[in-house]
């Protein structure tokens, strides 16, 4: 006799009136008690400007109560949330109840969940307990995959088994078929190293971290204090001592070695331990050293990838690799990432291993043509060109024009130059059987591999200059990823031919406009 499954999970059943008396008569569970102690310091840690604020006016008037308030506040409303949150997994929906004041039942169709994420902070995992976050890819006006909702906190025990169960939508396995059932082979095909911390400087995070940093102490007035204080009049008199010049290239290099820092160790936090495995049903990704993160990705909901090389990364030699997934927004970085930054050759590798295709990396990408390479030079030239006629303008008018004007023209001539070749350079595209490969950018360039039975419609664009230029923009449309997949700048002559080697006989879902 079979055992039953496990308490709270029901299998799924056929629709109708059964499904729906079952889904009734399915008991609302709790979250763990245990997240009484996770949610009042969560509420804190969010609200910590508020708390500082009523310390500080605490500390002025005399009177602690302000911060003694507060506290109590945070701590109040944190608990409450284990009293007010409830939720259900019937054989039809999963369903959430939350909420004090205003009541919200949020109920998600089993058969419409495509992704769950499983995340745990210091205390979670001190704790033993994992959030849960089911998502099912839509999206309700600007916010997207707004049908997600997040099961803050369970037992780590049971997230293995509730995961399972949501993204296969089966009943879970009972004891009796646990022995004699064999588990699909787990194998590795991406794990992270500490060498690859190296590529965390080559990108903008430090800078916004920094950015963010200073903006918060303006907001709270921190920033005011410190520009008025006699430190910053000290730095600001040996600046000129020294000369403007020398001050400002050694502040820039003082802003790129505290970037590099915070880059590195957010780098560390976020993907250290990351491994990525494959059991032939599902792709699943872990990482972070104090915060982790699971993420499972079903591969039956697999389109293709994204190989991601921004200009910075790209000239150290590095890349970062996506999933394109249906029902998972391009948005949603961190529910589609399969390696972080990592050499270029490892994500080479990973993405073959991944779509299960190793002439992906080495076949050559199709140029453009001469016309794509035009218009790539005529529009990162058109900067330098206002530029100068501005400057043509002021000499006619008989005005002085500085010398640091005419160098500036020229930088932005020679930028747009090196921009426009590197953006012909990256330009191309490629068909396979099954398969389209497109790439583009400089700036962030990106090379995507999109299966071809994953697009549902094609779109043959042309602007008011590509249709005197004889050029024309080929966009896949797919459920998956961003949507849409740009061959951009195409001769207008081959780009139904593209369509029709992609898609062979599917001119019933082709549009143009």
């Amino acid at each position: 006799m079979s055992a039953a499954p496990e308490p709270g999970i029901a299998p799924p059943i056929a629709h109708g009136e059964a499904a729906v008396a079952a889904e009734e008569e399915q008991p609302w569970l709790r979250l763990d008690r245990r997240m009484l102690l996770v949610h009042p310091v969560d509420e804190i840690v969010k609200l910590l400007p508020v708390l500082l604020i009523s310390l500080v006016i605490g500390t002025q008037s005399g009177n602690h109560v302000w911060s003694l308030v507060a506290i109590v506040v945070f701590v109040v409303f944190g608990i409450s949330r284990w009293f007010t949150t409830s939720y259900r997994i019937g054989p039809v929906h999963v369903q959430l109840r939350q909420g004090l004041f205003r009541k919200r039942l949020l109920s998600v169709p089993r058969n419409r969940i495509r992704s769950v994420d499983v995340e745990a902070g210091v205390l979670h995992r001190l704790l033993g307990l994992s959030i849960v976050r089911i998502g099912t890819g839509q999206q309700v006006g600007s916010k997207p995959d707004a049908a997600k909702f997040e099961l803050n906190a369970l037992s780590t025990g049971l997230v293995p088994d509730l995961r399972a169960a949501l993204l296969a939508r089966q009943p879970l396995p009972d004891v009796e078929h646990t022995a004699v059932t064999q588990e699909p082979a787990v194998t590795e095909i991406g794990h992270w190293t500490p060498a690859w911390v190296r590529y965390a400087p080559f990108s903008v995070t430090g800078v916004v971290t920094i950015a963010a940093i200073v903006g918060l102490a303006f907001q709270y007035g921190i920033g005011a204090k410190i520009a008025r204080s006699s430190t910053v009049a000290e730095g600001i008199e040996s600046a000129e001592r020294v000369g403007i010049a020398i001050a400002v290239v050694v502040g820039i290099i003082v802003l790129l070695i505290a970037a590099s820092a915070l880059a590195c160790i957010r780098y560390l936090l976020t993907c250290g331990n990351m491994t990525l495995t494959d059991n032939g049903r599902t792709l699943h990704v872990s990482h972070g050293l104090l915060k982790t993160r699971q993420t499972t990705l079903d591969r039956a909901r697999l389109r293709g990838t994204t190989l991601k090389e921004p200009l910075l990364l790209r000239l150290a030699g590095g890349a970062r690799l996506d999933a394109v997934m249906t029902g998972v927004s391009a948005e949603r970085r961190e529910s589609s990432l399969l390696l972080p930054q990592a050499p270029r050759a490892e994500a080479e590798r990973v993405m073959a291993t991944v779509i299960g295709d190793h002439r992906q990396a080495a076949v050559p990408l199709t140029p453009h043509g001469p016309v794509a390479q035009r218009r790539r030079y005529t529009r990162a030239l058109i900067p330098a060109e206002i530029a100068l006629a501005v400057a043509l303008v002021f000499v006619i008018l008989d005005r002085p024009v500085f010398w640091a004007a005419w160098a500036a023209i020229v930088a932005l001539a020679v930028g747009g130059v090196v921009l426009a070749w590197d953006r012909y350079r990256g330009l191309g595209h490629a068909v396979l059987p099954g398969w389209l490969i497109t790439r583009s950018g400089s700036l962030d360039r990106a090379r995507d591999s999109l299966e071809a039975d994953g697009i549902i419609g094609w779109t043959v664009r042309q602007t008011f200059f590509q249709r005197r230029a004889g050029v024309a923009t080929v966009i896949a449309a797919t459920p998956a990823g961003t949507g849409k997949y740009l061959v951009i700048d195409l001769p207008a002559g081959q780009a139904w031919s593209l369509v029709e080697s992609v898609t062979p006989g599917g001119g019933d879902v082709w549009a143009r406009r």
